[in-house]
């Protein structure tokens, strides 16, 4: 198998995205925390601002973004750091499980499996 290198994009571009930052204000923000407009953009955003209030009309995770922005995720995060800043976006992130006791039991987990398997 031959492994293709990873497409970060052109850097020339990258580093015009994030305004030549290497790290955004961290805001706890991780692949799978949702992302939710609290705005419709405004005239003069910066294109990659406007596409993610337009993209978190309802909740999306930080990852779809990153896909469909099609930039690296740490390049996002940069940019939901921005706007969650300027309070364009909330951010949620998931909920942990409360305890032990909520998992489902292996045996419901075993036929979820089995019947995935016979699709």
């Amino acid at each position: 198998m031959i492994r293709k290198p990873v497409d970060i994009g052109d850097p020339h571009r990258l580093y015009t995205v994030t305004g030549g930052r290497s790290r955004g204000e961290e805001a706890g923000l991780d692949l799978v925390t949702l992302i939710v407009s609290e705005c419709r953009p405004t005239e003069g955003m910066q294109s990659e601002h406007v596409r993610i209030l337009e993209l978190c009309g309802h909740p999306t995770a930080v990852v779809e973004i990153a896909a469909d922005l099609r930039l690296p995720i740490t390049v996002v995060k940069i940019l939901l750091g921005d706007l969650l800043a300027s309070g364009r976006i909330t951010a949620r992130n998931p909920r942990p499980s409360a305890a032990h006791g909520d998992a489902p039991e292996s045996a419901l987990l075993k036929e979820v499996l089995i019947g995935l398997r016979n699709l």
